[in-house]
């Protein structure tokens, strides 16, 4: 299933050429819950292994326009794995304090150590989004004259591209997610979030003017896709107008880069042996 969805290197994503509703195969809901429950359950064995050898890490990006399910996707799929072992940034509008500093800054900061999962409800692909749909922000980040220049989002690109590649090389994996809903689906997740009460609060009126900006950000999602999907950090297009199979696809894609990663407990030496062997025989005086 994974590489159903799989970005190649150096494509031309054309997003309409994606279905929206797409189920990776599974025939209904219950089916895609069976297999969620699977791959979830694969998730917690290996992330407490992944904790314990603690030389890896790995790094989750859930990227999609609003509405595309990301919060409830983390929700789904992370439960039941220890919270000791991840951690989950949903990154906001940038404070004064992060606008002074460089545009990974804040992602840098949020990033996993070895033995967690991190995960990024949206990320710093937010740079080469919003950002770009919106270039006055560029005024708020502070930069130089001369790095305000048509080449920016294409510099953006490679700087990530190395950044991401410097994780790779320092024993941190990256599973990347767009979620990939259509403007249709969009519009029934706000009517909904209008309709329910318990889901009025999830609803902002700049949703609205932002969904007038839908064909600017398919632009902006197609050219992110097209330059930041690598080897050593693919990304991958997950059709999510149906919520369970969405939800299906990312606990396989988390769960199949965990088995590749293959953490392990670690093994106890001759010395460790021997300081096991004590503790037993101080454990067996007692009684």
């Amino acid at each position: 299933m994974p590489e159903r969805y799989l970005v190649p290197p150096r494509s031309s994503v054309r997003l309409q050429e994606y279905d929206t509703r797409d189920t990776a195969g599974l025939a209904d809901k219950d089916a895609a819950t069976a297999q969620l429950l699977a791959d979830r359950h694969a998730i917690v064995e290996l992330q407490s292994k992944l904790y314990a050898q603690r030389t890896q890490g790995l790094l989750v990006i859930l990227q999609g326009i609003d509405a595309s399910g990301k919060d409830s996707t983390i929700k789904h799929v992370m439960t039941g794995v220890n919270p000791a072992g991840v951690r989950v940034t949903s990154f906001k509008v940038p404070s004064a304090e992060e606008l002074n500093h460089d545009y990974l800054w804040r992602y840098v900061k949020r990033l996993p150590e070895r033995g967690m999962i991190g995960v990024f409800n949206r990320s710093h692909y937010e740079e080469v989004l919003v950002v770009r749909v919106h270039p006055h922000l560029l005024t708020g980040e502070h930069l130089q004259p001369h790095l305000k220049h048509d080449r920016i989002w294409s510099q953006r690109f490679r700087e990530i591209n190395h950044f991401e590649e410097y994780l790779t090389a320092n024993g941190f994996a990256i599973v990347k997610c767009f979620l990939h809903i259509s403007k249709e689906e969009q519009k029934k997740r706000f009517l909904a979030r209008l309709d329910s009460p318990d889901k009025n609060w999830k609803f902002s009126e700049g949703d609205v003017r932002e969904r007038a900006l839908w064909d600017d950000y398919r632009h902006a999602f197609e050219e992110m896709l097209s330059h930041t999907s690598t080897q050593h950090a693919p990304w991958h297009i997950v059709p999510a107008d149906r919520k369970w199979a969405a939800r299906a696809i990312v606990a396989g894609l988390i769960a199949a880069q965990l088995r590749q990663m293959d953490p392990q407990y670690p093994t106890v030496d001759a010395d460790g042996k021997e300081a096991l062997d004590r503790a037993r025989k101080l454990l067996d005086q007692e009684s």
